[in-house]
């Protein structure tokens, strides 16, 4: 498996609908679609978006939930050397307008089939059926009224997709995922993961995010193995995918897994209930000790970590399998890539010490789609990128995140790191998940403010909660507030969404 090189994405599906056609590629809706079915499927799509007018420099913008029709609109878009573009159809209207309006597609799909928000945005564009001859019944599109602008040739075939970020501010940002950063990270994972063709990979994370179309989608494929596609996440859902086909290899974000704690108790699960399960990985955002305590509990096995952003094609850095870790660090780089911890004037700092992540290497994004400004501010000189997280190694090279240096708090001249105390909070008794963010005080100086989302049918006292949390934190880091909420929001890929927390403050 390891000596395949694909240079295209589009490869990796045509080598195995070479090799294995009869193997099963997507199970979806209890029906199982083959690398064969599959592929024929692709080269189908293909000529029709062709005959739609689209060609090489092109967007095709997909808003949908996951599906077979996106999996094969993005390796079909990739032969025309178009750029396909996925949107999670949970996306406001003035979200998904936006990046429309911002990429230019010819031709934009709404995945209706499986997903009523997806329906509903083609409803409102004026969507009709695709007439695809390989769609589902309820499968929209939308063409251009005029022909785009498309990208010139050069550039068009080394993106593989453009991936909007989640960013809660401002314009959005399309970025430019390179075909050798996807393709690379593809066999990383996979071997890394050491998976094969008997696996079967959940499929929930969506693929509009760059987990789940790198770390799920991609590696899933390198291997040969097959993936159970769901077009939204539900924890029930996982504990019957783990009973039938039986997942093997089980992804997801950190608030996934405290959905999937939250109702592990109704399916009597416990370790060694599901024995084809071998591989946990959690990834996305920083890793909570007490949500990886209560994981490898509940299934008897490690829970992995990683670090990656959208601006790279597939994790920086992965935890070993044959070395799992008893700490929440994100693990050790992989093969390709290149790390350093500067200050903020751009210096490296020595092992031990907090400061910017910078990395370098095959997945570093060609820049943000019509947005020289902001592709200047990222793609520093030698070929480095500006993460725009911060973190430190350790003296073995492990990495561990800090956070983000936008959501960095000054409490009385001192850094406050949020996951740090969202860390103490979670572990207090009945809270589910905490989120900690600034608030503006006098003189510049900020408070340190706290929501948290309860266990269901559990109570937090409020005065035994500061009691714990004096004993637990430094003075300057203990919340000044303390809000319960009934849910703390999070993006549409499962990440904490900070920016709605900080707007009930104003």
């Amino acid at each position: 498996m390891s000596s395949f090189r694909p240079e295209y994405i589009h490869d990796i599906p045509r080598h195995w609908a070479a090799q294995t056609p009869a193997a099963p590629c997507l199970f979806e809706s209890g029906t199982v679609i083959t690398y064969g079915e599959l592929w024929q499927r692709i080269e189908a799509a293909r000529d029709w978006l062709a005959a739609q007018g689209v060609g090489e420099g092109d967007r095709v913008m997909v808003v949908g939930e996951n599906c077979n029709e996106m999996v094969v609109t993005l390796f079909a878009s990739s032969l025309l050397h178009a750029w396909p573009i996925q949107v999670n159809a949970r996306l406001s209207a003035r979200e998904i307008d936006n990046i429309r309006d911002h990429a230019q597609p010819a031709l934009v799909l709404f995945t209706g089939h499986v997903s009523g928000v997806a329906a509903a945005h083609g409803a409102r564009l004026g969507a009709q059926a695709s007439g695809c001859p390989v769609f589902a019944d309820g499968v929209l599109a939308l063409r251009a009224a005029s022909a785009p602008e498309r990208v010139a040739s050069a550039q068009a075939r080394q993106v593989a997709t453009l991936i909007y970020t989640s960013g809660t501010t401002g314009a959005p940002k399309g970025v430019m995922v390179p075909h050798v950063g996807l393709t690379h990270f593809a066999r990383i994972s996979a071997t890394s993961r050491d998976m094969g063709q008997a696996d079967v990979a959940y499929g929930a994370l969506p693929m509009s995010h760059i987990f789940g179309i790198a770390t799920v989608l991609m590696a899933t494929l390198y291997a040969g193995a097959s993936l159970f596609m769901r077009p939204r996440f539900d924890g029930n859902d996982v504990f019957e995918a783990l009973a039938s086909p039986g997942v093997t290899i089980l992804q997801g974000v950190p608030t996934m897994f405290t959905r999937i704690l939250a109702v592990a108790a109704a399916h009597g699960a416990g370790p060694g209930k599901y024995p084809r399960l071998r591989y946990l990985y959690t990834g996305g955002a920083p890793l909570d000790p007490t949500l990886k305590r209560d994981v490898e509990t509940l299934f008897g096995q490690p829970l992995h970590h990683g670090y990656g952003i959208t601006e790279y094609a597939g994790s920086l850095f992965i935890t070993r399998m044959e070395a799992p870790r008893a700490d929440c660090s994100a693990g050790h780089i992989v093969e390709g890539v290149e790390i350093e911890i500067t200050d903020d004037a751009g210096a490296p700092l020595p092992a031990g010490e907090r400061g910017q992540i910078r990395v370098r290497g095959p997945g570093v994004m060609l820049g943000y789609y019509r947005n020289p400004e902001q592709t200047a501010e990222a793609l520093l000189p030698g070929g480095w990128l500006n993460t725009g997280d911060l973190g430190y190694l350790d003296a073995d090279g492990a990495l561990y995140i800090s956070g983000r240096s936008k959501d960095l708090i000054i409490r009385s001249g001192f850094n406050v790191y949020p996951i740090e105390v969202e860390s103490v909070i979670n572990a207090f008794p009945g809270v589910r998940q905490s989120a900690v963010v600034g608030r503006p005080a006098s003189d510049g100086n900020e408070e340190v403010v706290a929501f948290i989302e309860t266990q269901e049918g559990a109570s937090v006292d409020p005065k035994a909660l500061d009691a714990y949390l004096r004993e637990s934190l430094a003075p300057y880091k203990r919340p000044a507030e303390i809000r319960t909420v009934d849910v703390i929001p999070t993006t549409a890929s499962g990440k904490l969404l900070k920016q709605p927390l900080r707007a009930l403050l104003d």
